[in-house]
């Protein structure tokens, strides 16, 4: 996407050197009033000043925003460095594969002048015969794992490098999984030689060789529930969530001694789980779990004793959509407390849990992103939904997220009370 406005919007921004916040605003002030309805009267539509509204507080809560255009929407965001990004499209039709440098705006120190780098570049990029419903990077290597969401294989691609600027698939790792229509999680390996943790119900949870195909470890249970978020919490021990919420505990050094952590009293909702992990502690039991249901609670846990929440939510949050594809609950790994969700609607809804108790109360966010329910052409809120969301590695509150129009965001938000401060 490329964003050019005229030397008066520059000169008339109210933020004075906010000008990439500015400029995407004013983008979408203009689309938003092309579609507008006028009456008889030559009266704008009363939906124009709740736009204003929203425009004028806009200008005061982010640092930087900025939005990409996809062919296809995607439901993966992948980090492959600090500054890269790797997407891809969920159609069932051909779907683009593709690397992406984030705007250079976001990375220079000083917010008051003119970037040349404003925009998203593709450095990257290939094509996948089907779709992507799950993506991850390996660490340490210039490689991506994928998997269709229809079966249990998984697709190896090579990124590609300063030489190169394509993505290729370099191999199918062909699976067995008592559930292969509904596809598989994936977790990569933190350590050793580049593997992967994968499965479609907790039975079939096993770690493969990338190179070989060898399997490393799988489990001896014979346990149905179906897998719906699977993480590595050190360089052996992982965590497993079924979408009925129970949590398992396993360690790849041990096939026998997975430990099962029932919800208890959940039933008949759909869960997924978010962790928190610091890789630089060689204990796991310091890790956070947040499990989020698709009724909107938010249940968190550490590992020493998962049963028993330390603390708990309840979202006030009206669902756009009765798809459990898109939930998403995600941990700041470098803000303290604080928690995204999204998946129920056209919003990335962010929380402070340091006032959270063990009781289930209602809490309100601390911000809400509503940028892809305005970049809709058809500035349709009810059918704009996130289809993912991701935290940066490093900068505490940048976020990236993509919605079903095909849009992807990078923004910057303000914390109200430390800008009052």
């Amino acid at each position: 996407m490329r964003i050019t406005e005229s030397c008066s919007d520059l000169l008339s921004n109210p933020l004075g050197g906010n000008t990439a916040a500015y400029l995407l605003l004013i983008k979408y002030r203009r689309r938003y009033r092309s579609c507008l309805a006028v009456d008889e009267m030559g009266e704008t539509s009363s939906v124009e000043n709740e736009f204003d509204d929203w425009f004028i507080e806009s200008l005061k809560i982010y640092n930087n925003i900025h939005e990409y255009q996809l062919e296809h929407p995607t439901r993966v965001i992948e980090w492959t460095s600090e500054k890269t990004i790797c997407v891809a499209g969920y159609s069932s039709d051909k779907n683009e594969i593709l690397e992406l440098l984030l705007p250079l705006k976001l990375f220079t120190d000083d917010n008051q002048g003119l970037c040349a780098e404003r925009d998203f570049k593709v450095v990257h990029g290939g094509f996948s015969d089907g779709s992507i419903h799950c993506l991850k990077h390996i660490p340490g290597t210039r490689c991506v794992v994928t998997n269709d969401g229809f079966n249990s294989n998984l697709q190896v691609w090579d990124l590609g490098g300063e030489d190169c600027d394509v993505i290729k698939r370099t191999g199918v790792l062909q699976l067995k999984s008592a559930s292969s229509d509904k596809g598989v999680k994936i977790a990569p390996g933190l350590t050793g030689d580049p593997c992967v943790l994968h499965g479609s119900q907790i039975s079939d949870i096993q770690l493969t060789e990338l190179t070989s195909g060898k399997p490393l470890y799988s489990l001896g249970k014979d346990i149905p529930d179906l897998l719906s978020s699977l993480q590595f919490v050190s360089g052996s021990v992982f965590l497993a969530c079924a979408c009925n919420g129970d949590l398992y505990v396993g360690d790849t050094r041990n096939p026998s001694g997975l430990q099962n952590n029932p919800a208890g009293g959940r039933e008949g909702v759909h869960w997924c789980m978010g962790v928190k992990t610091d890789l630089s502690s060689s204990d796991p039991s310091s890790c956070s779990v947040a499990r989020l249901s698709s009724a909107c609670q938010v249940v968190v846990s550490d590992l020493r004793d998962l049963r028993a929440p330390l603390f708990q939510a309840q979202l006030h949050v009206q669902r756009k959509t009765t798809s459990d594809d898109f939930m998403k609950v995600t941990w700041a790994p470098a803000l303290d407390n604080c928690l995204a969700v999204s998946g129920f609607d056209g919003m990335v809804r962010i929380y402070d849990t340091a006032s959270w108790r063990p009781e289930l109360m209602e809490f309100q966010p601390l911000f809400i992103h509503r940028g892809h329910m305005m970049s809709d052409d058809q500035f349709d809120t009810s059918s704009a939904v996130v289809t993912t969301h991701v935290w940066h590695p490093s900068r505490p509150r940048t976020v990236l997220s993509a919605a079903v129009d095909g849009s992807v965001h990078v923004w910057d938000w303000v914390d109200k009370a430390t800008a009052s401060c």
